[in-house]
């Protein structure tokens, strides 16, 4: 690895942290067939391999044979700290971050690096924000996790919905709902790996179950308190979806994330804001029957998935870090989200958020490719600075703008 510029002059705009990964790969596709025609953007791919990142580079093709490779050892905290200082954004993809990302983010922090991922790890988070705010604050680093389809969806959608309320009725709505109406896509082996993770982390440290338990669990410090919420595992009829709702296996991190928005951006939304998620299933018996089917395979994964040998033997069968779904599967998937927004005097608002590609992966890559660009390009750190941040809460209108103008998302009152 050489160190070509200093902090205060990077090289890169933008650093594509775990580049010979399945999803850095899709990254790396995304910045060389749609960003770079549109916008002159300085990037590097960089892991620990040289040799599979130069295989990488040379699957991309001739549109990729000049772009640089940096190394490091990932466990090499001074090597890490050379690299990120070539950077203005560290985009990074290797996770479990519980397992693999603190050393990376601690350099962030300490050197003034903007820096965005694609956990869904809450308790991480936590610990991140604990340990490493102060110095991020410091050094004017704005750390921005969770920016794949956990959670830019559920963050930016309430942030839009909220923002087109207060055009008409100048308040904001008080309780918010997501349900999930559609959705197709390949299981990522990223975020099984990152459940099994926090699952085993649960095992040992029964202190880490309740956080996972605590929906104001990514709060600032002094904002951890708040209404009581909603389930997180809802199996019920819901009038206000007009149909029967199923627990979401991705509301554990989407709620955290929307409420440390409402706190940081001073309780926008309001101080008694309500939010929860759900997948929506159908109206009648036939949606109950599904609701109940739904519930009860997931009671039935996650109870195992709480024993060693049954995780340990589950496990085999489930996607590999690394490992992702076809092209015709990443491309012909899709999202619908539906937010439903009530304000104090009973009226009802409803907005829809769409995607073009596979949640976990196609959509993934460009929301947390846009999500690097928009912190290098389109907030300036005299506008937001240091600390560890939402992506509403850091990018909000701006990065609303590029998700709709190119990364296929929709942001629509419905």
């Amino acid at each position: 690895m050489t160190d070509q510029n200093s902090a205060q002059d990077p090289a890169y705009d933008v650093l594509v942290w775990g580049a010979s990964g399945f999803v850095g790969k899709l990254i790396c596709e995304y910045l060389i067939e749609e960003v770079i025609d549109n916008e002159r953007v300085r990037w590097a791919m960089g892991g620990r391999n040289q040799e599979k990142l130069e295989g990488i580079r040379a699957e991309l093709g001739e549109a990729a044979k000049d772009v640089p490779i940096v190394t490091a050892d990932a466990a090499d905290e001074a090597a890490l700290e050379k690299l990120v200082k070539q950077a203005k954004v560290v985009l990074t993809t290797v996770g479990p971050y519980a397992k693999y990302g603190t050393p990376l983010i601690a350099a962030c922090a300490r050197h003034g690096v903007d820096y965005v991922d694609l956990t869904g790890e809450a308790p991480w988070v936590r610990n991140m924000i604990d340990t490493y705010e102060e110095d991020a604050k410091k050094s004017g680093a704005r750390i921005v996790p969770c920016c794949g389809f956990d959670s830019i969806p559920s963050d930016l959608g309430v942030y839009f919905l909220d923002r087109e309320v207060k055009k008409q009725k100048n308040a904001p709505c008080p309780q918010i709902k997501m349900r999930v109406h559609n959705a197709r896509g390949g299981m990522s082996g990223g975020t099984i790996d990152s459940m099994l993770t926090m699952m085993e982390e649960a095992g040992r440290d029964p202190s880490i179950r309740q956080k996972m338990n605590d929906r104001y669990l990514i709060n600032p410090a002094d904002k951890r308190d708040g209404p009581k919420q909603p389930s997180d595992t809802p199996v019920e009829y819901d009038a206000d979806a007009e149909g029967w709702i199923a627990p979401f296996v991705m509301a554990g991190v989407n709620t955290r994330v929307v409420h440390r928005s409402n706190a940081l951006l001073d309780y926008a939304y309001g101080r008694d804001f309500l939010y929860d998620e759900a997948m929506y299933m159908g109206e009648g018996v036939g949606g109950a029957m599904k609701t109940f089917a739904m519930a009860g395979g997931m009671g039935a994964f996650m109870g195992a998935m709480a024993f060693s040998p049954a995780r340990n033997f589950i496990a085999r069968f489930l996607p590999k870090p690394g490992e992702g779904p076809s092209q015709e599967t990443r491309e012909t998937g899709f999202y619908d989200l539906r937010f439903i927004g009530k304000t104090e005097d009973g009226e009802k608002f409803n907005a829809q958020v769409t995607g073009d590609r596979d949640p976990g992966y196609g959509s993934t890559a460009k929301m947390i490719v846009e999500s690097a660009l928009c912190l290098a390009f389109d907030v300036p750190k005299s506008q937001v600075g240091g600390g560890f941040w939402t992506p509403a809460s850091a990018m909000g209108d701006p990065l609303l703008k590029r998700l709709v103008a190119r990364a296929g998302l929709t942001f629509d009152m419905v």
